[in-house]
């Protein structure tokens, strides 16, 4: 893996050394006290400019154009919350999307390396964190072109990780607001504050391509802005579960991915 992760500084290959604690450690901190942490150069800059070229064809001939109006749950209605209530106020989003079974090379790579996986459930706190068994949601890269962005949401694991490959001119700002919810309180008022641009707690960062990124992507409300420019913003997500073998229905994988495997 030394061909694309700088290793020297990022020793995920040295699981007993006092380094790869020292790592993780800094990484739990980081997380504890703000939502998230990031590893800048994670992925060298030869590797992020190659996997970039080798997607952008790709995207133009085989992406699933995801093109949608949503509220920030994803879900058309929310029980105990009326149709009309300013928490379920709809935002719009597109960008272009590639499954797991379309993407290959260092980031395929990088999905199945055991290491991988064993620094991220170390960061997390977690025992062990498993690939997906579903062959489009396992792995998915996406890229953003002039006006294309992806609006307010929570996702529906704990965590998020995401590799920024390529960066926009402008615009492209990753937006959040830690903590906005829990699973004790679904905070419907502070939604509606959030998608009314009245929480003062909004935080948003730039992030420099070969940038692992990793936050509380479950209780962290979330966007990216509209890109401006001729340069697409280009993003891949690694989905990993606490137990094995977990997979979408065929119904969500057509609602995500315009198709079922």
């Amino acid at each position: 893996m030394r061909d694309i992760i700088d290793l020297d500084r990022y020793p995920l290959d040295r699981p007993d050394s006092p380094e790869w604690q020292a790592l993780v450690d800094a990484a739990r901190a980081e997380l504890a006290a703000t939502g998230m942490f990031n590893l800048p150069g994670f992925l060298g800059a030869e590797a992020s400019a190659e996997t970039t070229a080798a997607l952008t064809p790709k995207f133009t001939t085989e992406a699933h154009v995801h093109a949608r109006r949503h509220n920030i749950y994803f879900r058309k209605d929310i029980q105990g919350l009326p149709a009309d209530h300013p928490a379920l106020a709809e935002v719009e989003s597109r960008n272009r999307t590639l499954c797991a079974d379309q993407i290959g090379g260092a980031l395929d790579r990088l999905y199945h390396w055991p290491e991988f996986a064993h620094f991220l459930a170390a960061t997390m706190g977690k025992p062990a964190l498993y690939p997906m068994a579903d062959p489009l949601a396992a792995l998915n890269a996406m890229s953003y072109a002039t006006g294309d962005g992806l609006n307010w949401h929570f996702d529906r694991s704990e965590f998020t990780t995401t590799l920024l490959l390529q960066a926009p001119e402008a615009g492209g700002l990753f937006e959040y607001r830690r903590d906005l919810r829990d699973d004790a309180n679904p905070n419907y008022a502070g939604v509606a504050r959030l998608l009314r641009g009245e929480d003062p707690e909004l935080r948003a960062i730039t992030l420099s391509p070969g940038t692992l990124n990793v936050f509380r992507g479950k209780h962290t409300a979330h966007r990216v802005t509209p890109v401006e420019g001729a340069t697409p913003r280009v993003i891949a997500v690694f989905s990993y579960f606490e137990t094995p073998g977990v997979r979408f229905t065929a119904e969500e994988q057509r609602g995500f991915y315009g198709r079922a495997a």
